[in-house]
């Protein structure tokens, strides 16, 4: 945490334009390669020169755009907030924002029901004498022989809950963070802060975004008040603590936005070895 917390901070000065060391009048900008791969890319320091901590730099160039997916590289994202303002740069780490996609993790889930002949609508009288009319004999209109009624020993809810081991939810929840990634559609915003409780400076926010349907927005630490009442009234943005982000809510949501906080809580809580 401390070396992201340290190549954060490098990479504010990049975007910034400071020199890379007292004295020297190059900034540190010049020396890195412009972002590509979907508003992310792989990090490329200078030969002669240690920009950021070495383990988190990546050893393949910055300049391939057709990148292979799920190499496990750190990826360089650029941070910003609701006003589309430059807050420099953040390092995603490779083993959470950058595995192979598994679409047989992420697909568990599902359930059925049908109608008994107690819960079909419809009268129970007789609907005929029993002798005498040459039909056959019945003495309900609900039963399954007739259209509309009822279905014998059809499925009905219950519980599909699956236990899965630990180390599968996190790779499910990895994998779901990681194809957002790919896509694009992961955003970095340095906060959530929104001056008022208003919702429509949260509409003019998100029409600002690209090509976006349903946004899921993750902080760090609790809500804010103020964007709990913004966002209370669109069902199109929802918002979660970074301890509750799950992977069914990423897949329900095209555009995710994590902060800073969020982000660095994520990879914490992922890097926490496992207690058996």
């Amino acid at each position: 945490m401390r070396a992201l917390a340290r190549a954060a901070s490098l990479l504010r000065r990049v975007a910034a334009g400071a020199p890379q060391t007292p004295g020297a009048g190059t900034p540190l900008s010049k020396n890195f390669p412009a972002l590509c791969f979907n508003g992310y890319s792989t990090l490329l320091a200078p030969a002669n020169e240690v920009v950021i901590p070495p383990e988190l730099l990546s050893s393949r160039t910055v300049w391939t755009p057709d990148r292979e997916l799920g190499q496990y590289e750190d990826l360089v994202a650029r941070v910003t907030n609701f006003h589309n303002e430059d807050k420099g740069f953040m390092v995603l780490d490779g083993d959470v924002f950058d595995v192979p996609i598994r679409k047989d993790i992420v697909h568990r889930v599902g359930t059925h029901s049908t109608k008994t002949i107690s819960e079909v609508s419809g009268t129970g009288r007789k609907p005929y004498k029993q002798k005498g009319t040459g039909r056959a004999r019945h003495g309900t209109l609900r039963g399954p022989q007739f259209r509309g009624g009822a279905t014998m020993h059809g499925p009905k809810p219950r519980s599909h809950a699956i236990k899965l081991q630990k180390k599968v939810r996190r790779l499910g929840l990895k994998i779901a963070l990681s194809a957002r990634t790919a896509e694009g559609k992961l955003l970095v915003f340095e906060d959530l802060d929104v001056p008022s409780h208003k919702t429509k400076n949260i509409v003019q926010y998100i029409s600002q975004m690209d090509d976006t349907k349903k946004v899921l927005l993750v902080d760090g630490g609790d809500i804010d008040k103020k964007l709990k009442l913004a966002t209370q009234n669109l069902h199109y943005v929802n918002i979660l603590p970074s301890i509750g982000l799950n992977v069914y809510s990423i897949l329900q949501h095209d555009t995710l936005v994590m902060t800073r906080a969020a982000i660095n809580r994520i990879v914490e809580r992922m890097h926490t070895p496992i207690n058996r």
